[in-house]
């Protein structure tokens, strides 16, 4: 396993590189080479297939300008033969020359002359000079005809439906020099007739030649003996082989650049996608859970890519929503080791002092060794009196907390005096402090909707606060008004102003507007927190202010009974 391990794995691209070379470019390229041996096997075979049915043609045209020639003048013959003066006879000749299309020149001639001809027999033969075929009929032993046929007008007849083929054609004799030709070159007339066999087989196309792209073809008569060459050039060759290959390479050539496009742009859309799940992978180990994966989709984009894209994202979600509740989960717990500390240093620091007033005055009251007066023990007794309702008022606040976070308070929703709850809250509270508390109600002011015992401990927790935290020697204000369904209680003092940023703070849990540093009065800090959590119960409101004049209010909102 180990050895696989150390194989150096290749990328996405790299791969379909390595697919599109072997899947698309070696295919195409043995095709090619395929496609263009069958094409030119195939192209060569419809060379030579041309070659030997052009020199079969060019024979069928000798053969049959050669017996129309032939039958023509030995017509001439047999005409001549019954005509006894040779003046007659060279007056037949003339006319006849003017109404023939195929002789250009005939004469009459004797035994005499035979020195510039050939032979004394019937021959035809081609004179290169006069660029004329020369045909000899004898009429008797001692004359004979001699006519002339232009080359032209042979080549006309036997290459009529060649005119415009770019092939080289030959027309020999049996001396294997040159009657008629097509296109015409020296050069070339030399080397196909040079590759000619000795042997030549009779009245049948062959071909020959070593250049198979380049095929020779013959065709030897027997009668007239002539022999036709058709040479196949060069030039047919490039616009038939060599022109077809290069199509088919270019053909083949298109089709694997289009394959590669495609695939190309298929896999650079499949390989931006894929990053894209790396990234969204990538960020996701690192702890980006907002992470989500977006993906190119078109045509070319998987429906597995999509699947997975979407499955991530759902699973990204689920992770972030669960890391969510996580950090909640540790936010709270992080609340409640917080409120655990808090209600420990406050239970144990606001605890100790009213502990230790009735543990101190309670020992005092149990010495037998002096005798106190009564006044001393109705002091003693009124002190430790005042300290367990102290500390019974810190355990009720306390014990109240969870139901206000639970949001489980039991309250009895009653009509209420509000008059009547501001003057018990006062009267509970006023001995602790000498300050004046000057209320401000109408005699007819309607009830309010409300838990008689929980506003109670609204209105004395906020004028404790009041006493402690204002002026010495300054009065408390509470004013009463109506606002359309709603009773306003504003209960003010005097203080330091407070930055609306930290005013809002006073409603948590053990705040303060002294810190540990600077205490300098008695509280657990949970009085405004349960006063709001209470009035929210009560479907009232609560709000604070500060002036810059100094004025500290608290402004409470509860129904009026209709």
């Amino acid at each position: 396993m180990s050895k696989f391990r150390d194989i150096k794995r290749l990328k996405i691209v790299e791969q379909i590189i390595l697919v599109l070379l072997l899947a698309v470019i070696i295919p195409t390229t043995v095709s090619a080479i395929i496609i263009n041996n069958i094409n030119q096997h195939a192209v060569r075979n419809e060379l030579q297939y041309s070659a030997l049915s052009i020199s079969e043609s060019i024979a069928s045209n000798i053969e049959t300008f050669s017996k129309s020639g032939e039958d023509e003048l030995n017509q001439v013959v047999l005409a001549l033969k019954y005509i006894s003066s040779d003046y007659d006879k060279e007056v037949f000749l003339k006319d006849l020359l003017i109404n023939s299309d195929l002789i250009s020149s005939i004469e009459l001639v004797d035994k005499s002359q035979k020195d510039k001809y050939l032979k004394w027999e019937d021959y035809t033969t081609f004179n290169k000079d006069k660029r004329v075929i020369e045909i000899l009929k004898k009429i008797n032993d001692y004359q004979a005809i001699v006519a002339s046929v232009d080359a032209r007008v042979f080549e006309d007849q036997i290459f009529n439906i060649y005119k415009k083929d770019d092939r080289q054609i030959y027309v020999l004799n049996k001396e294997k020099k040159v009657i008629a030709a097509h296109n015409y070159n020296q050069k070339d007339y030399e080397r196909v007739v040079y590759a000619l066999p000795k042997t030549l087989i009779l009245d049948k196309s062959q071909i020959y030649g070593k250049v198979k792209n380049q095929p020779l073809a013959y065709f030897k008569l027997s009668n007239p003996e002539t022999i036709v060459i058709v040479n196949t050039t060069h030039h047919i060759t490039k616009t038939t082989i060599n022109n077809a290959r290069l199509k088919i390479v270019l053909a083949l050539c298109i089709s694997a650049l289009f394959i590669i496009f495609v695939v190309g742009l298929y896999t650079s859309y499949l390989y931006i996608n894929i990053r894209q799940l790396f990234k969204g992978i990538i960020a996701l180990s690192k702890g980006n859970y907002k992470r989500k994966v977006r993906l190119l989709t078109n045509l070319f984009t998987p429906y597995e890519t999509i699947f997975l894209a979407l499955e991530f994202n759902k699973m990204a979600d689920e992770i972030n929503n669960t890391y969510r509740k996580l950090k909640h989960s540790n936010r709270e717990l992080k609340k409640q080791d917080e409120f655990r500390s808090n209600l420990i240093d406050t239970v144990s620091h606001e605890f100790r002092t009213p502990l230790t007033s009735i543990k101190g005055y309670t020992s005092r009251l149990l010495r037998q060794d002096i005798e106190l007066d009564e006044e001393t023990k109705q002091k003693s007794l009124k002190i430790i009196k005042n300290q367990a309702e102290r500390l019974s008022r810190m355990v009720e606040d306390l014990l109240v907390i969870p139901d206000i976070e639970g949001a489980k308070l039991n309250l009895i929703l009653e009509e209420i005096n509000l008059a009547d709850s501001l003057n018990d809250a006062i009267l509970s509270t006023k001995h602790k402090a000498e300050r004046q508390v000057n209320v401000s109600i109408d005699e007819n002011f309607p009830n309010i909707i409300a838990d008689n015992d929980r506003l109670e401990q609204v209105f004395i927790n906020l004028l404790e606060n009041a006493y402690k935290y204002s002026y010495p020697d300054t009065p408390i204000d509470v004013v009463v008004s109506k606002d359309k369904n709603h009773a306003v209680i504003k209960i003010s003092n005097s203080y330091d102003y407070i930055p609306s940023e930290k005013l809002n703070k006073l409603f948590g849990k053990f705040i303060r507007i002294d810190d540990k540093t600077t205490r300098t009065t008695r509280g657990t800090g949970l009085g405004l927190f349960i006063v709001k959590g209470l009035v929210l119960a009560m479907n009232g409101s609560i709000e604070l202010e500060s002036t810059a004049d100094n004025k500290f209010s608290v402004i409470i909102k509860l129904p009026i009974c209709l």
